[in-house]
């Protein structure tokens, strides 16, 4: 296919998914010769619209995986997002437990949407909970392995076209999983989903934890007060920089130390390429 622009498109409340999207879709754009464009709807207001893409682009879309699958709070905006014939390379991250069927379900939303996503991608990315689970990932070899990948990925633009078909990745087709459910050792579930975050005495009421709550539910004029749904996305607790947003909910404590007890290892980022 004849590509005119590369875009970066993404969800990314603390940064990885950008940093490996961009890394992606900056790879392709240099070996291609064209500018990087770049669309980040991570934030409400940001959710009201989106490029016009056309069968000249070519759109690296990235999403974090919450609870094994594509966050279910951005389903609605997401089938608003056409790709006109576009090609597209779907990318998730995750915080080294896996990524489930995110991949496969960011896949389908592309392909129903109209893109023509030929090449995918789940890389490993700093647990959302945690600063120990996958602690600084993408680091500097999973960034290489994202700019390898983008080479390989704009040799595959030649073969592209508008009836090339989904490419397979690893996860359970329609109907997908369930969403993870953490439990207990006694296999009940801990169940966090009313969990918000609290405030400490060291905050200054600066308001940068409203201004990066990607669902806009920080009160600005009081910091302290959550007044709408916490999606435990880390962007206020990672971003403060007097370190006064925590969570100490029981069960969020417990399921995060279960996380990073059982997922010490160094999971591994995962290529999608097609034939």
């Amino acid at each position: 296919m004849q590509v005119k622009r590369v875009w970066a498109v993404y969800w990314s409340a603390t940064g990885t998914t950008k940093r490996v999207v961009t890394a992606v879709a900056r790879g392709i754009a240099e070996k291609r010769g064209l500018p990087l464009d770049t669309y980040d709807f991570t934030l409400p207001s940001e959710r009201q619209g989106a490029p016009a893409f056309t069968k000249e682009d070519v759109v690296v879309f990235g999403t974090p995986t919450y609870a094994g699958r594509v966050p279910n709070v951005l389903l609605k905006y997401l089938a608003t997002v056409k790709g006109n014939g576009a090609a597209a390379v779907p990318v998730v991250t995750f915080g080294n437990r896996n990524f489930d069927d995110s991949l496969i379900e960011l896949r389908d939303i592309l392909a129903e949407n109209g893109f023509v996503p030929f090449a995918a991608a789940a890389f490993v990315g700093e647990h959302s909970f945690s600063t120990v689970l996958a602690a600084g990932r993408p680091d500097a070899d999973d960034l290489a392995q994202a700019a390898a990948f983008a080479v390989r990925v704009e040799r595959r633009l030649e073969d592209v076209q508008e009836s090339t078909p989904p490419v397979e990745v690893e996860g359970t087709p329609k109907p997908y999983r369930g969403y993870y459910q953490p439990r207990d050792r006694a296999g009940n579930p801990v169940d966090i989903r009313k969990v918000k975050p609290k405030t400490g005495e060291g905050c200054d009421g600066g308001g940068l934890c409203a201004r990066v709550c990607p669902m806009g539910s920080i009160n600005p004029e009081n910091v302290s007060e959550i007044i709408g749904i916490c999606i435990k996305c880390g962007a206020c607790v990672k971003k403060c920089p007097k370190g006064a947003k925590y969570f100490d909910d029981p069960g969020f404590v417990y399921h995060k130390t279960e996380l990073e007890e059982g997922y010490k290892r160094r999971a591994d980022n995962r290529f999608f390429e097609g034939e």
